[in-house]
């Protein structure tokens, strides 16, 4: 099959297959953009229910330009890779200095947090601009029927599968090819047991000739996954505990927690009341320890040689339980909070 007939097969395949999204076929920029930011690094049945949220808290991009960053972590709790969330209000501040939206794939790629794939997809589903949008599926695609064994991770394979996409996309049919290409990745051509008996490429596909499609697409090895060890101290005092927000420069930047301890300590993921969490390129371990500091004067020493309470105060500040629940907390900190809670019940 030429590469003609391999588009034509793919947007028949979506006719009579493809998903229905809510920020399909409304032609709204606003809406396609806010999909494609909270899509980025989750899946789409997670992520629907945050765009209807978001949708419905602010139906607007002036709406969501002018609610505070507190609000918009708030509302993206639990989603993960907050730096996408800062991004969108930031874009959406720009976005509302401009007048509007952008109308051009360079004006589109200009905005915070918006790269390559991103700013093809939104050009071409809400514009109808010639640009192919690659991401994972479409690397897994192109790599199965082409037998493409150029590492997907690496400029060389960005490079190639991007000019494989640019022929493939029917220029006048851009958006509707690269959501073909999208679906097809995740429905047909999945990352395991791709369904390749019922698939209308599989006659010419040269990754099922080979009689071994799951080796496609092929990825150099990645870097070696740190692990860290979190103690969070939950210290109460009339009703109130420690908090403060997290700086810049590490995970969950502006994102809000208790005061933390970070060591080497390896017993922490042995410990019973331990947690789990598994971030891209790191695995943390944290523990919750209450501490009751109620009768404790401000320059009495802590237990776990923690610093006192005059001077922790200098670094965190006093919240009530009820204040808290209006904090963005990192999911970690949320369900250790819970246990917490849970327990003392």
């Amino acid at each position: 099959m030429d590469n003609t007939g391999f588009t034509s097969a793919i947007l028949a395949w979506f006719a009579h297959n493809g998903r229905e999204l809510p920020w399909r076929g409304i032609g709204d920029p606003y809406a396609i953009w806010l999909s494609e930011i909270i899509l980025q690094q989750t899946r789409i049945s997670q992520g629907t229910a945050y765009w209807h949220r978001f949708m419905s808290a602010y139906p607007t991009v002036e709406s969501l330009a002018a609610a505070t960053e507190d609000e918009v972590l708030k509302l993206w709790q639990g989603l993960g890779y907050y730096s996408r969330a800062r991004n969108l209000h930031a874009a959406a501040k720009s976005i509302v200095a401009m007048g509007g939206f952008p109308d051009t794939y360079e004006k589109i790629r200009q905005l915070k947090g918006v790269g390559d794939y991103t700013a093809a997809a939104i050009a071409s589903m809400a514009f109808g601009l010639p640009y192919a949008a690659v991401d994972g599926n479409v690397y897994r695609v192109l790599a199965r029927y082409y037998a493409i064994d150029t590492p997907i991770n690496t400029t060389k394979g960005k490079h190639q599968f991007q000019l494989l996409a640019n022929q493939l996309c029917p220029p006048h049919q851009a958006g509707t090819w690269n959501q073909a290409m999208m679906d097809f990745g995740a429905l047909q051509c999945t990352p395991q047991s791709p369904a390749c008996n019922t698939c209308p490429l599989a006659e010419t596909c040269e990754a099922y000739r080979s009689g071994h499609p799951e080796t496609y697409p092929v990825k150099e090895l990645k870097l070696k996954r740190r692990t860290r060890y979190l103690t969070y101290y939950y210290i109460m005092r009339a009703e109130r505990v420690l908090f403060h927000r997290r700086p810049a420069g590490d995970i969950w930047q502006g994102l809000w927690e208790p005061v933390v301890i970070e060591n080497t300590d390896k017993t922490i993921a042995q410990a019973p009341d331990a947690v789990k969490h598994v971030l891209t390129h790191q695995t943390l371990y944290a523990r919750m320890v209450p501490i009751d500091a109620s009768d404790m004067p401000a320059d009495a020493p802590l237990p776990y040689d923690l610093p006192s309470l005059g001077t922790l105060g200098e670094r965190y500040h006093w919240a009530t339980p009820l204040e808290i629940e209006g904090y963005a907390l990192p999911r970690l900190v949320d369900l250790l909070i819970e246990r917490l809670m849970a327990q003392r019940r």
